[in-house]
């Protein structure tokens, strides 16, 4: 954890021992009493934590509050729904770039039953953000919704985003060719899942405005499509 996460409901009380946080606080980083680290308040500002008291429980910590971080550019995920273990690296790393969205759907190859396992569930997506933010020394984390269906989202998306899908089979541009250079112009990246788009996804997909863009001739695994995607729509926005 490069900077430690918590809501304002949190900061009201004494951190448990058992949370992993604070087990960070004492094995990693070794605080001890009046030692103050770097902490930062879910979609606010930054700031510095002081460990004030321990007992057998629980550490006791005071919280100053500096400005807010600039926000993430406003580029949004959609993606296929994948597998379980996939979502999470994907939910971690693609909020460790900085993302505003992440919409995983039901498409056409989409194997309905990830819908139900306990990543969304109980709630378990919103652990892997929170670590993706935490290692990004960042403090906002994005909307994430999962299960709707692909035309339901499409109709939802942002107007003024500029659209691009990535295609292994139809597209004939490299993405680099088609992205946006200003950092201010909303962008939407769709992703199909492991196994892809069909052939009724890419016709949703065109009549909302997409167009098909490719990251090569090698196929990638959909979480490293996903790292690549944002890579390069990162460095033509100037963020890197």
């Amino acid at each position: 954890m490069n900077l430690i996460l918590f809501t304002s409901e949190e900061t009201q009380r004494p951190l448990p021992l058992t949370d992993a946080r604070a087990q960070h606080i004492v094995d990693v980083l070794r605080r001890d009493i009046g030692d103050a680290f770097d902490v930062g308040l879910v979609n606010g500002p930054r700031g510095k934590a002081t460990l004030l008291a321990r007992d057998a429980a629980t550490l006791t910590l005071s919280f100053v509050w500096g400005e807010a971080p600039p926000p993430p550019d406003p580029i949004t995920l959609l993606l296929g729904l994948p597998r379980p273990q996939t979502a999470r690296d994907i939910l971690r790393d693609a909020t460790t770039l900085g993302v505003t969205a992440l919409h995983f759907v039901l498409s056409e190859k989409t194997e309905p039953n990830y819908a139900q396992s306990t990543l969304w569930r109980d709630d378990e997506w919103r652990r892997h953000v929170i670590a993706g933010a935490q290692q990004a020394f960042a403090t906002q984390i994005p909307t994430v919704v999962c299960g709707e269906p692909l035309d339901r989202t499409l109709a939802a998306l942002p107007q003024d985003a500029i659209r691009l899908a990535l295609d292994n089979y139809e597209a004939g541009t490299p993405l680099a060719a088609q992205l946006p250079t200003s950092s201010h112009t909303p962008l939407v990246l769709a992703l199909g899942p492991e196994r892809g788009w069909g052939p009724r996804d890419r016709v949703a997909l065109r009549a909302h405005g997409f167009m098909l863009a490719h990251l090569g001739t090698r196929v990638l695994r959909l979480e490293t499509a996903v790292v690549s995607a944002l890579a390069l729509a990162k460095s033509a926005r100037g963020a890197w």
